[in-house]
């Protein structure tokens, strides 16, 4: 017999009665009946139950037995007793009768129960992650984060595409977020960078001939951290593809991702039609560039309907340029009540309040009710009515002002207000492409243009689009939003030097400073370039969703908290004076 285990905890049924056999796992849960000892026996696999009582010869080794213990048991399969049978698990017709005993591991006090659903402070259980990861729920996330990367990979295989791995160690790159330095000890002085993701090496692949390239990429980024973001580094599905444009980039990831979900999405609904918005539409409609289309409202802009309005608030400020009045539909919101706890939102949001209307029902016809629909009249809040399609017992909330301004509270109140009313369909993947992004972006105090998004993009209209308003250039570029959340982030490249020189001019990069940065690239780009295009999905955060979860940190192996720090490593550390000196380094104090 294997000197720990013969089966797993997960194999014995009742075909096994009264064979011998040795398991091995830890202690799940002891439960003392009369002087039997009942065990939760459990391993990656499953649990069995074994039990012990006086007769048997390791009886008194058994009942030093605690919670965690790592042990190895030999006995005999018995059959339960019909009223006991536990159908919730493969090995619930069965137990195991304990006649010896090894104590492989020995466990102190636990900071944390493994056994059950206690919820427990995240510092500690990052602090004991070994432990937090044999409880059940962490468990199927860390398998199901491994069977979608298979699943991944093979979709990608079964398209013609071949995975080769890109340098960790590499130069800095702007990809819009802080890089990792390296010190390097043989060119003091200098640093290499941990890459923010695989961009220009991939590029250089289709440069080399290679047509079709992909890589479950690690990718490292000094990030301020949220719930559905790593500060430090992640994982995404990097792909890359010659003599393509922006539909065949689509045409092949959908079916990789929407396979992805079908697989693993436990029964939810999983859209098989991805709609394609422009990113200028998504703004106006949802407030964001990753909506969540489960939530069928959409915002309108309402403007005409207050200008010179009795409203002065809002007929004022649209006297000013660039300014809006949107509204966020409500169907079936229109009570008082309701209107005034999204007010309360708005107002923890740090607005003064929203404005709203809601239409009720007087008997002999509609009536538009609220502040705002008494100081605009009833013909102007009529007109505002058949614009949203909206009639008795729905409401419209209001927000003014320049929409860069507004839009994030607008957006956040659009979820609200599907999430409160019951419009928001639960248990659905909903997809949709955000195409047609801006190139540029200009900075609101000192006027300065810069990109915007990926800046190695291809302008839409190519050379001839960069002599206009850089801020009326659009990208090749898109993204793939899901309830929500940014699963996939792409675009057709710039692979032409002359178009990459001036694309960086406008934002004010001159040619000498692309070469110094992107030499490797734009070296590469004057030797018959083709060109290509791709994308890559965040992997954490589609298993995130997977999983039902919405902090990604409960999909991620070893993650680190929220102030970007190991507390099982202790990382960040102290480096050594050694070190520093070999380095050619000195850590300066900060005040």
């Amino acid at each position: 017999m294997h000197s720990y285990r013969s089966h797993s905890c997960a194999d014995l049924t009742k075909t096994d009665v009264g064979e011998t056999v040795r398991l091995a796992g830890w202690v799940h849960r002891i439960r003392d009946h009369g002087g039997v000892l009942f065990i939760d026996l459990r391993d990656h696999f499953g649990v069995t139950q074994v039990l012990c009582d006086p007769d048997s010869p390791v009886f008194t080794q058994v009942e030093k037995l605690r919670s965690e213990f790592c042990i190895r048991i030999d006995g005999e399969v018995k059959a339960r007793d019909e009223g006991l049978v536990n159908p919730r698990i493969p090995t619930g017709e069965i137990e195991v009768f304990i006649r010896d005993m090894e104590i492989l591991g020995a466990a102190a006090e636990l900071p944390l129960q493994v056994f059950g659903e206690q919820e427990y402070p995240e510092e500690t259980r990052l602090r004991y992650r070994y432990l937090d990861l044999r409880r059940e729920a962490m468990q199927h996330n860390m398998v199901l984060r491994s069977d979608v990367v298979a699943a991944m990979r093979r979709r990608m295989w079964d398209q013609g595409f071949r995975e080769f791995q890109t340098p960790i160690i590499t130069a800095s790159s702007p990809e819009g977020a802080r890089d990792f330095l390296v010190p390097s000890r043989l060119h003091p002085g200098k640093f290499y960078a941990l890459p923010q993701a695989p961009q220009q090496f991939k590029q250089l692949i289709m440069v080399s001939g290679f047509d079709k390239y992909f890589q479950i990429a690690p990718c490292f980024r000094d990030e301020d951290p949220r719930a559905d973001r790593s500060p430090t580094d992640f994982y995404q599905l990097d792909l890359e593809m010659s003599f393509v444009e922006q539909q065949d980039v689509f045409d092949t990831i959908q079916p990789v991702i929407q396979g992805v979900f079908e697989e693993f999405g436990e029964g939810a609904t999983v859209d098989k039609v991805w709609p394609q918005i422009s990113y200028r539409d998504a703004a106006l409609w949802y407030g964001t560039d990753k909506p969540d289309l489960r939530n069928p409202i959409k915002m309108q802009d309402v403007s005409e309907h207050f200008r010179g309005s009795g409203f002065a608030i809002f007929a004022k400020l649209l006297e000013q340029d660039g300014t809006q009045i949107r509204a966020i539909p409500a169907p079936t919101g229109g009570s008082r009540k309701f209107c005034d706890r999204m007010n309360a939102f708005a107002q923890k949001e740090g607005l003064p309040g929203m404005g709203y209307i809601f239409w009720r029902d007087q008997g002999d016809g509609m009536e538009a009710a609220g502040p705002l629909a008494k100081n605009i009249g009833p013909e102007r809040t009529e007109a505002i009515r058949q614009q949203l399609g909206l009639g008795v017992g729905d409401a419209a909330f209001f927000l003014g002002g320049k929409p860069q301004a507004f839009e994030r509270v607008a957006a956040r109140a659009r979820d609200v207000i599907g999430e409160e009313l019951g419009l928001t369909e639960q248990n659905r993947f909903a997809f949709a492409w955000i195409v047609d992004f801006p190139m540029y972006e200009a900075d609101e105090e000192t006027g300065k243009v810069d990109f915007s998004h990926n800046p190695f993009s291809m302008p839409q209209g190519g050379r001839a689009a960069l002599d206009g308003d850089p801020l009326d250039v659009l990208g090749y570029q898109y993204d793939l939003a899901c309830n929500g959340y940014e699963l996939v982030s792409g675009a057709i490249r710039n692979h032409k030097p002359e178009i990459m020189f001036k694309a960086f001019e406008l934002a004010g990069y001159g040619e000498d400073e692309v070469r110094k940065r992107f030499g490797g690239m734009v070296n590469a780009f004057q030797f018959g370039a083709p060109p290509h295009g791709g994308c890559a999905a965040g992997i954490d955060r589609i298993v995130m969703l997977l999983a039902g979860t919405s902090n990604i940190r409960e999909v991620i192996m070893f993650p680190m908290n929220q102030r970007a720090e190991d507390l099982m490593m202790n990382a960040p550390s102290d480096p050594t004076s050694d070190q520093l000196m070999e380095l050619g380094l000195r850590v300066i104090p900060q005040d």
